[in-house]
């Protein structure tokens, strides 16, 4: 009897590993991990996503990425 074997897609946000999707953007990375805060700074792979792109800036399977939560004090 064949078993078959799914290999599980996924992607590293800040060191945790989530289940990557299809087509899944910064947008959708940002509402898995329920971050809302609205400044935030993202890379992907190394690479600087703006705000503006965040809605189409595509994140592939195996990605490593970044979230910085931006904090202003003085």
């Amino acid at each position: 009897m064949e078993t078959q074997q799914t290999e599980k897609n996924t992607i590293t946000v800040n060191n945790r590993t989530i289940e990557w999707e299809e087509n899944m953007t910064v947008r959708r990375v940002l509402e898995v991990m329920n971050y809302t805060f609205k400044m935030l700074v993202v890379k992907v792979n190394g690479r600087l996503v703006k705000r503006k792109d965040y809605d189409h800036a595509l994140v592939p399977k195996d990605a490593d990425v970044k979230v910085l939560h931006l904090v202003a004090g003085g």
